[in-house]
């Protein structure tokens, strides 16, 4: 299979239902993709345009800086500490990431990639995009013989479910049983809601109570674009074991990809930054707030979504009612069916629109019909 194989791109289908929300009196309130709509923060912005005299071509491996960087903010905020720089790397935005990593691993037909039921569609593209095939598959006993790879995600997209220290071991233990590498898409790990994740850390992958001290066979992959604002500047990194962060580097080297030099400079002072995190946090608090409830009382049972940036719900009926139901209020979500099979009653619901347009939402949704 080439790219030129891969299916239409699904969120196409969900146009007819924005054209329909847009008529809204008030305009369309977009709750589908979750794109950041908040400004960057000032410190990142004031370092990327320090650095805009880029003559020269970046490093692929990333400056000292950003490397040290990473390596600091794992321990800062992941609880991982004894990270050095043959363990980290940065990419080009983590979606180039998921969707190459099988073919970066040298994956092939016959292999075997395993993903959450509820899944981020890109895991399955890049089993495909090598001829792989991918297995929906939540429990580790159920992870089959000729895995070679297996994605795991916390906290989840589409379903803000979040893995515990011990299911994390449990993962990490089968995955090593299977000769598996184990990734872990960990990008919403600093958006948590619900108890305990309202008062402790999300963990990592890389946490020495998972990995026992020993981080063969697992990468922890992350992307600043939520937590910073920085969709826009493709910024994100990767973490692990050193032996496969080695193959991938020189991988990623023949193919060129590479962060331009300012995105290297801005990842870095993000990195360094705990308050600005800390504010955007609140501001998704704070709409979720207002939305989980008002989304409720309409109708509409909320799954998981403990953490995440994202909540999953339900009415019971087809996801593709539910989206009409909700375009007729000027609402546009995302259909369940998007994130596997398993799914077809539920739909997702982004916390990132402006504060105006969430209170516009709930109001909506409160709205007698």
């Amino acid at each position: 299979m080439g790219v030129a194989d891969l299916a239409d791109y699904p969120w196409d289908a969900v146009a007819p239902y924005a054209e329909r929300a847009r008529a809204h009196p008030d305009g369309i309130v977009d709750l589908s993709i979750g794109s950041p709509v908040d400004p960057t923060p000032s410190v990142v912005a004031d370092a990327l345009r320090a650095a805009t005299d880029a003559h020269a071509y970046p490093q692929t491996m990333g400056t000292p800086a950003l490397r040290s960087a990473i390596a600091s903010w794992y321990e800062r905020r992941r609880g991982v500490p004894g990270l050095t720089a043959a363990n980290v790397l940065p990419t080009v935005g983590s979606k180039e990431l998921v969707a190459l990593l099988p073919l970066l691993l040298g994956l092939g037909p016959g292999d075997v990639v395993v993903h959450p039921r509820a899944a981020y569609p890109t895991y399955e593209v890049g089993a495909r995009l090598v001829g792989a095939t991918p297995v929906t598959a939540d429990d580790p006993a159920e992870w089959p013989a000729g895995a070679r790879l297996v994605w795991v995600n916390s906290p989840g997209n589409p379903d803000g479910r979040v893995l515990d220290v011990a299911s994390l071991r449990a993962a990490i233990d089968r995955a090593r049983e299977l000769g598996a590498v184990l990734a872990s898409d960990e990008c919403y790990a600093e958006l948590g809601w619900e108890a305990p994740w309202d008062a402790e850390p999300i963990p990592s992958a890389l946490d020495p109570r998972a990995t026992g001290g020993q981080l063969d066979g697992v990468l922890s992959v992350y992307s600043l674009s939520k937590q910073s604002n920085l969709a826009g500047y493709r910024a994100a990194f990767l973490a692990g074991d050193p032996d496969i962060v080695g193959r991938l580097l020189t991988a990623r080297k023949h193919l060129g990809l590479m962060l331009p030099a300012p995105v290297q400079a801005a990842m870095a002072a993000a990195l360094g930054d705990d308050e600005h995190v800390a504010a955007q946090k609140e501001r998704y608090r704070a709409r979720r707030a207002i939305l989980k409830p008002a989304i409720e009382g309409a109708g509409f049972r909320v799954d998981a979504s403990e953490a995440g940036l994202y909540l999953w719900a339900t009415e019971g009926r087809d996801a593709w009612e539910s989206l009409g139901r909700l375009a007729e209020r000027g609402i546009l979500a995302g259909p369940g069916s998007f994130y596997g099979t398993h799914f077809p009653q539920h739909i997702r619901l982004s916390l990132t629109a402006t504060d105006e347009r969430v209170a516009a939402a709930a109001e909506r949704l409160t709205a007698r019909s």
